[in-house]
This record gives C-alpha cells, structure tokens and sequence, in this order.
C-alpha cells in the first residue's frame, strides 16, 4: 500500500508506523499535491487522534481543514497576553465554522513572564500548553509557511516533531499572494490587525508593526535576538 493511501478497515495509525525516511519521502511527494489532499491524508491516517493549532492570524487552514474533516479539533493557546483584536477573531471564526474549538488557558502569574523572564516566556505559556493540547495525539497541523521567514524556508510539509508526533504544514509551499487570492475567493475571516498592518501576530507585549516591509516578522521580539517561540521547532 502507498504512503498516500491508508487502509480504512484499520485502526488510525501511529507515528512509529513511519520512519523518518519515509517521512522525508512524503514531504516531498506532497510538494506535488494541494493543500486539501494533504489533509486528506493527516485524516485519513490520524483521525479522530489528529489536531489542527491556529495562531487566528487567519483561518485559511481553518477554511480548508473542516471541508475535509468538519470535527476537525482546532486548538488555540490564550496565553493571557494577547491583542484583543485576536481575542474576538477566536470568537468570530468559532461561530463561522461551528469549530470543534480546544482553547488553552494559561495559569495566571502574579508577574508578567514576558517582563521578568523573556527568553522563557514562550516555553511556559506557549510550548507547556501544546504539549498538553497534544496529549493523546498522534499528529497534528499547522499553519507553517515557508515564506513567513527566512528560518522557515526549510519547513517540511511532513516531518516527526521534537515529541516524536507527526507534524504536517498543509500550506508551507502557498505564497502571500496565495494566501490573500484564498481568503478574497472564499471569505475567510482575518484578524483585523492584519488591516493596520501587523502581518505577523503573536502577543501583544512582542509583537510590533513590521519593521522590514520584505519580513513579516521583523515585528516580532523586535530588539531581541529572538525569531521563533518554539512551537515550530522539529
């Protein structure tokens, strides 16, 4: 049987039932395919032991994800810090699709972790709460694109995570010009920073107006000598 195709009369597969070559092999494969078949794949494979982490930048692989599998579980980590404006785009997209909607919620600190401890901040309110949304998992889905940065132009469309789960970016290969034609086509809500120019959001505390019209996420951390939070890492 290809690793394209799996066997509906079984159980859902685990990630150990694929080497790393094999994965190595299907990133390129899907390099080929759309974005829907793709997921196509992650369901066919992992579900119902499969999730879907959303920023609410945009829900393009919102859109495409429940077409294929409505029950799709969609998780989005509230760190307690967050623009407002992603707050209610949580609220907006929950209701436009019906999501399966897993919201993870931070312990409350008596300090801002951003202000007394940066370079772990994301560690404990980000990475600490995926490892718990995934518990249980055997994949999950992201939004990944290779072209948000430079140290995302490697980015697989299917690779083994640090937790040894299967992690698939559908959408790593689409453009921003891709993205955009996407959501104008199909009516994809957005967070309505992206209007006032944030084109990459994360907490409010750090994230600014890009400061490099050529690098999405030059707003990111800016001053420091940070580029990732952690939850991409493989």
């Amino acid at each position: 049987m290809s690793l394209l195709t799996a066997d509906h009369g079984t159980a859902p597969r685990r990630p150990g039932d694929f080497s790393d070559a094999a994965l190595s092999d299907l990133s390129v494969e899907f390099e080929r395919l759309p974005a829907s078949k793709i997921i196509q794949w992650a369901v066919d494979n992992f579900a119902p032991h499969l999730a879907l982490t959303a920023s609410m930048t945009d829900a393009v692989l919102i859109d495409l994800a429940v077409a294929v599998y409505p029950a799709i579980e969609v998780v989005f980590i509230d760190t307690g810090y967050h623009f407002p404006e992603t707050l209610e785009t949580v609220e907006r997209v929950r209701r436009h699709y019906g999501l399966n909607l897993k919201i993870m919620t931070v312990a409350h600190h008596d300090e801002a972790l951003w202000q007394v401890d940066p370079e772990n901040c994301c560690s404990a309110v980000k990475v600490g709460q995926l490892d718990r949304a995934l518990l249980g998992k055997a994949a999950w889905m992201s939004g990944l694109r290779r072209a948000e940065a430079d140290s995302r132009v490697q980015a697989p469309l299917v690779a083994r995570d640090l937790r040894g789960l299967i992690k698939v970016n559908p959408i790593a290969l689409w453009s921003d010009e891709e993205i955009a034609d996407y959501i104008a086509e199909h009516d994809v809500p957005v967070n309505p920073l992206l209007a006032r120019g944030y084109l990459s959001i994360g907490c409010m505390p750090c994230t600014s107006l890009p400061t490099d019209p050529d690098d999405p996420r030059s707003g990111r951390w800016h001053g420091r000598d940070k580029t990732e939070c952690g939850l991409h890492e493989i």
